[in-house]
């Protein structure tokens, strides 16, 4: 199957042309200055029609478009619910008609990270697994699961898809979401360097020369032996470790697929998440296995052919 996909963040999106479990081609467009979805469809069809012309083939020689948005994502009703201050021109937005309308295929849209573990789990890192949860760590925080081969949703469409929004510290620090102490509020790439700026002795640190600390500098300078950024970097993973428990005993996984732009620093990461689950999570039936993703940016893109094959299969 052939399918187009795009990969909707909060400061870019990805367009790709995907043939079973292969991305053969892709392109990202910046869209961290723009004001509204609006004004950044009409980048999104050109590059969808540059991929269909570019791969020499027609829309009908693809089964459609799937769509994993940076936001809260209602699947069975096909709209984007909320995405937290970002393109609030959303919900006026009919997307997959739109697409359907100028690009001539059908669309589906997923919450990204579901969308993301999907991919894992068709080419990834889990598959073959049918019980997984995910963890992306960059910007924010995501925290996803699958029981028995389905992607969890629930009434709202809220179900299994706000692992970084699981309280770490009952009274931390505020974050997007309104509510305080969540994992991303205490450990995400948004809120490190608050983190850093608000350290006991950030001063003297080298963390300091940083204008925005970002985790590469910060497990950089931690591997070098500073004082603050190892202090920051194990609190870090503690918060993230703690999460990955909690996501244990909320969906029961196999295994927890760990991604993000974080992982550049898997070789540290994985081995402390992986210690501290085993240590720590109630599972008398064995060990949950932890390990790095696989498909890195690419996996909401390689999550398309599964998304539109689930929809398919229920439409018909």
């Amino acid at each position: 199957m052939k399918a187009l996909a795009i990969d909707f963040g909060g400061t870019h999106a990805t367009c790709g042309l995907v043939e079973d479990r292969v991305l053969l081609a892709h392109e990202t467009i910046d869209t961290d200055c723009a004001k509204s979805l609006g004004a950044v469809l009409p980048r999104i069809r050109d590059v969808c029609r540059g991929l269909i012309q570019g791969g020499g083939l027609a829309p009908d020689d693809i089964a459609g478009i799937a769509i994993g948005f940076a936001a809260l994502v209602d699947s069975r009703a096909n709209r984007v619910l909320s995405t937290d201050g970002k393109y609030e021109d959303v919900k006026d937005i009919d997307l997959a008609k739109w697409l359907h309308e100028n690009v001539g295929l059908p669309a589906r849209l997923e919450n990204d990270a579901r969308m993301a573990l999907l991919g894992e789990s068709y080419a990834g890192a889990a598959r073959g697994l049918t019980d997984v949860v995910m963890m992306t760590l960059g910007t924010g925080i995501g925290g996803v699961a699958m029981i028995e081969g389905k992607l969890l949703h629930g009434k709202h469409a809220q179900a299994g898809c706000l692992g970084g929004h699981i309280p770490a510290v009952f009274n931390g620090r505020p974050c997007a979401c309104g509510a305080v102490g969540c994992a991303e509020a205490e450990a995400s790439g948004w809120s490190l360097p608050l983190i850093v700026r608000d350290w006991p002795g950030d001063t003297k640190s080298v963390l300091s020369k940083y204008p925005n600390v970002g985790f590469k500098e910060l497990f950089e300078e931690a591997a070098n032996g500073d004082k603050v950024a190892v202090a920051i970097r194990d609190r870090c993973l503690n918060v993230w470790a703690a999460t990955a428990v909690g996501l244990v005993h909320a969906y029961d996984p196999e295994r927890i697929v760990i991604g993000g732009g974080v992982m550049k620093s898997a070789d540290v990461i994985i081995p402390y998440v992986e210690s501290y689950v085993h240590k720590y999570s109630w599972t008398p039936w064995g060990k949950v296995q932890v390990c790095a993703a696989e498909l890195g940016n690419n996996a909401v893109l390689l999550g398309a052919v599964p998304l539109l094959s689930q929809n398919i299969a229920v439409n018909e």
